[in-house]
């Protein structure tokens, strides 16, 4: 089956901050995604995503539920889920379904 990039993103929306009651899409924390084919003909995925605190030690374990998802997904062999620092996260990156969430409107 071939995965699209929406269902990526639904994918990406069930994964969480554990402090935080909103997803790691609508907090703004996904900076990157790439869907590429490989030569299998099943697809690849490569996230970038960023933590809202840089002592936050759940770092690993977002990644890695947002991988194993990612993998759980029919057509992606592979998946690779990267924390990045830069640029650092801003509460203004959240989208307005996020704010929504947290009170902030």
């Amino acid at each position: 089956a071939e995965v699209s990039e929406e269902q990526i993103w639904e994918t990406l929306k069930t994964c969480f901050d554990p402090e935080i009651p909103v997803n790691i899409v609508d907090l703004g924390l996904v900076y990157d995604m790439q869907l590429r084919k490989l030569p299998s003909g099943q697809s690849r995925v490569d996230v970038k995503m960023t933590l809202t605190a840089s002592g936050c030690g759940m770092g690993p374990s977002i990644a890695g539920d947002a991988q194993q998802k990612l993998l759980m997904l029919d057509g992606i062999e592979e998946a690779t889920v990267e924390i990045v620092w830069e640029p650092s996260w801003h509460q203004s990156m959240i989208t307005a379904e996020g704010r929504k969430a947290l009170g902030l409107e």
